[in-house]
């Protein structure tokens, strides 16, 4: 992995939100983003939406990196969008991933929900950590260059 002075640049709060304690994965994610140069503020398992917008906003973050991975994450997840811009957070970047939905869905269908409740990026299960920071570093690049969302 590449690390680029430009990502010391950007904060990250990652988290599993509501009741989920699965944090093996957002944990290798989380390590996987300092080790490229990105700042990290892990807030861990078992944190509720209200928390990783109070971390985003005393870190003044760029991103705030919701993990789920026990189904529930639809609804934990519901109207995130908007606590972020009543906290006035109305741009920050906002990914979710992991075991969204209970049951076995299509993703594309699943993907939609979540960038219609206001996510920029859904990542299914099993994505790789090197595709995030891809993603990540295009995103920050996109919006260095031009207006936000």
């Amino acid at each position: 992995m590449t690390v680029s002075p430009a990502r010391a640049k950007h904060t990250l709060i990652t988290g599993v939100i509501g009741s989920d304690t699965h944090i093996v994965g957002n944990r290798i994610l989380s390590m996987a983003l300092e080790d490229a140069g990105y700042q990290v503020v892990a807030l861990g398992a078992l944190t509720p939406a209200e928390d990783f917008i109070k971390a985003a906003i005393e870190t003044a973050a760029d991103a705030i990196m919701v993990s789920s991975l026990y189904g529930q994450g639809e609804l934990d997840c519901r109207g995130f969008r908007d606590l972020c811009v009543e906290a006035g957070l109305p741009d920050i970047l906002l990914y979710v991933g992991g075991n969204l939905v209970v049951g076995k869905q299509d993703w594309e269908d699943v993907e939609r929900r979540f960038l219609e409740m206001g996510f920029d990026r859904a990542f299914p299960p099993g994505t790789r950590t090197g595709d995030v920071i891809e993603r990540l570093d295009r995103e920050f690049a996109a919006r260095a260059d031009g207006p936000a969302r």
